[in-house]
């Protein structure tokens, strides 16, 4: 799969650009502030219908206009597809593929897979488990269209439950029959969600733990834990034994929605014992193992953003990240750097096609 153009219009700082790109290592450079993430965001958009960085489709707009366009290009098993992605601020959201409009979003999410590697990252590991859900989520969405929907329909039901919760005055009677309907939703689509997150976890641990001995070269040990409710009781029983909890704090207390994934070094949460040095090796290996399995389910390679990876590693770690480049491992690579020289220098050791834009 290749992104071989990309066009940007008032996206962000981009009043206009347009980028030929090559099968191969595309690196963007040019000074803090110039746009070169946002480029990376508009690929992950494309890709995703979402900003890495924006929760909010309108803060992606140039704040001078009223409207953003993305058209992307892709080449994939020799096939040609135009994406185009639109939203102005008094329209709602528009995604084609081949002029083709989509009616869901989610039909589009795994058609051109993509993992990007970030500074804010480092989310994963110092917040709360709500990011680590959106990694979750993010990763197995990109190969399962069924845990995406059923994760929409999961949610959909959970919000109608909180509101018929907080509806209510202290001391009133609960409308059983509804509660008993949206309890019934939930318990059937976390179901699935759970026994895909758990699944994922599992398949994605031990290549994990590949990784972060190759970059790493020490003898920490590292793990993923999944934490969730339903690994000791089923939904129903949940729900239904903490209603009078739920009551009280209008709001459901347990299910999926509240899942996380211990992150572990040596046992110990990497959190409060990992070095700055450990916890970026333990962000990328995790990154690069999202990676290679994404590319095992899809039988393709996604796409690798590289957002400011070479100030944020050191010379050890970026060396056998190239390696991999070098080897082939990925396909079509798009990294952003300050430094057009150390850009030119470390990539010009490779094997591998490289093109590099300066951006003004």
């Amino acid at each position: 799969m290749q992104l071989s153009n990309i066009y940007l219009n008032n996206f962000k700082n981009h009043l206009e650009s347009n980028f030929e790109l090559i099968d191969g290592v595309n690196c963007f450079v040019g000074k803090n502030g110039i746009g070169k993430t946002n480029v990376l965001d508009a690929i992950h958009y494309l890709c995703l219908t979402k900003s890495y960085y924006n929760s909010s489709d309108i803060l992606n707009i140039n704040f001078d206009n009223d409207y953003f366009t993305l058209k992307g290009n892709f080449i994939k098993d020799e096939d040609d597809y135009e994406l185009i992605c639109s939203l102005s601020k008094n329209t709602n959201k528009v995604v084609k593929l081949n002029g083709k409009r989509y009616k869901r979003f989610s039909d589009h999410i795994g058609k051109f897979p993509v993992v990007i590697i970030s500074p804010t990252d480092s989310n994963l590991i110092i917040e709360g488990p709500d990011i680590r859900r959106r990694y979750l989520n993010s990763s197995i969405s990109q190969f399962d269209n069924n845990y995406l929907t059923n994760l929409i329909e999961y949610n959909r039901a959970l919000k109608q439950r909180n509101k018929l919760l907080k509806s209510m005055n202290e001391g009133a009677k609960i409308d059983n029959i509804t509660i008993e309907a949206f309890n019934y939703t939930l318990s059937q689509k976390s179901k699935y969600i759970y026994e895909s997150r758990k699944k994922f976890v599992e398949e994605i641990n031990s290549i994990f733990q590949k990784f972060y001995a190759i970059i790493s070269k020490s003898k920490e040990t590292v793990n993923l834990k999944y934490i969730s409710h339903l690994n000791n009781n089923s939904m129903s029983e949940l729900l239904e034994n903490n209603l009078e909890i739920d009551k009280i704090s209008k709001s459901t207390t347990h299910g999926p929605h509240k899942d996380d994934i211990s992150l572990v070094m040596d046992n110990r949460l990497i959190k409060r014992f990992g070095s700055q040095g450990q916890q970026k090796t333990f962000l990328v290996s995790l990154k690069l193992a999202q990676f290679e399995l994404l590319e095992k389910i899809n039988n393709i390679k996604p796409i690798l953003l590289l957002d400011d990876i070479f100030d944020k590693l050191d010379d050890n770690r970026v060396e056998e990240l190239l390696s991999l480049v070098d080897k082939g491992f990925f396909s079509q690579v798009f990294i952003t750097d300050t430094s057009e020289n150390r850009c030119n220098e470390l990539l010009k050791k490779l094997r591998t096609n490289y093109t590099i834009f300066s951006l003004q």
